[in-house]
């Protein structure tokens, strides 16, 4: 190979004088800069330690090391630069052809865990473990995802339904926390929520959300008070908009005893559009999630997936009658839970208001 340098541009030559790339061209500075690359190359040459190049040109010691061992060529001809920026720039090229695009070994073994029902995630881990000393059977669960979604026609496509838990046949984009867009006005958020909902102690602190039928268009209300797991169902027969659950909500908190109307902590759905109404009716504060942590509202994500037991996704939740709604509640606040020490929600309920825990002294001064 030939290489020719003039100061406008950086040319990297075939034999043959055919030129592969303008290496030179504008480009993000994360990349290493052929500059950079100038200086790993000198500074390799006086044995300088990696850490110490990294540091001089203020970059990572993981930054030069990955450099060096993929464009390093030999012991004899070590590191060069200009072969190095071409190679980066080749590797960087797009589109870059798909793994999972012909068909082959790789392709079949990922198609059968597809029709096992596996995901993504674990074929992309079984792999490594059933090919470990084979690279080139490896797929990332990305690479599973892409050749699903993007490329979308074969067999891969036809595995779909049963590849993914979610059978969804259109990726969703997925916004930003900051970019979600909530129509709920003075709405305050969890991390302002009081200190004493943690640690699960006092009763009266709940969680709530939604249940959806069938296209989203028919709900139940779920509430779960901390402490005990207790659950209350709200009937929404009719439509969940803001107006409904705001009635339905003031008619659960109004037949709890006064010690249990403390905090409801909610996700940013629009039903909670009118939560100054309810807290203004049932003196009952309402706090919000941040947008995409459903782990905040642990314990009524728990419940929500016991209750699909009676109401199954893809169902038309508005045929339950309220009676229903009880005994389902009944029924599960009458059931062992682990977390309980296998108490019932009803016995652990009962227990903490027969005897509520102290509250921490209040220290006061002269």
């Amino acid at each position: 190979m030939g290489v020719s340098q003039s100061l406008g541009s950086l040319w990297v030559v075939q034999a043959g004088g055919v030129p592969l790339r303008d290496v030179n061209r504008e480009q993000s500075k994360r990349f290493l800069s052929l500059e950079e690359r100038t200086q790993i190359g000198m500074l390799r040459a006086t044995g300088m330690s990696m850490r110490a190049i990294a540091a001089q040109l203020g970059r990572s010691p993981s930054t030069i090391s990955r450099e060096l061992s993929r464009n390093t060529v030999s012991n004899t001809r070590g590191y060069q630069p200009w072969r190095a920026h071409h190679l980066a720039h080749k590797r960087a090229l797009r589109p870059k052809p798909r793994k999972l695009a012909d068909d082959g070994l790789l392709r079949t073994v990922v198609q059968g865990m597809l029709r096992q029902r596996l995901s993504p995630e674990q074929i992309s881990g079984r792999l490594k473990r059933l090919f470990s000393d084979d690279e080139r059977m490896r797929a990332s669960p990305e690479t599973i995802y892409q050749a699903i979604y993007v490329q979308g026609r074969g067999s891969l496509r036809r595995d779909l339904d049963v590849a993914l838990r979610t059978g969804r046949a259109v990726r969703r984009p997925k916004r930003r926390a900051d970019e979600r867009r909530s129509g709920i006005k003075d709405k305050v958020l969890i991390s302002q929520r009081p200190a004493e909902v943690d640690d699960r102690a006092v009763p009266g602190h709940w969680e709530g959300d939604l249940i959806l039928g069938a296209y989203g268009k028919s709900a139940i209300g779920t509430l779960v008070e901390r402490s005990t797991r207790y659950v209350m169902l709200l009937h929404l027969p009719h439509d969940h908009t803001s107006a409904s659950v705001r009635d339905e909500m003031i008619r659960a908190i109004e037949s709890m005893p006064e010690e249990l109307r403390k905090t409801v902590t909610w996700d940013q759905g629009s039903e909670m559009a009118r939560h100054l109404e309810i807290t203004m009716a049932t003196n009952m504060a309402v706090y919000f999630c941040d947008p995409h942590s459903p782990w905040q509202r642990g314990s009524n994500e728990n419940t929500n997936g016991l209750l699909r037991q009676y109401f199954p996704k893809g169902t038309n939740l508005s045929t339950h009658t309220r009676s229903d709604l009880d005994f389902v509640a009944r029924e599960m606040n009458a059931r062992p839970r682990k977390t309980l020490d296998f108490q019932t929600p009803e016995e652990r309920l009962s227990e903490l208001l027969s005897n509520p825990p102290e509250r921490p002294a209040v220290a006061t001064t002269a």
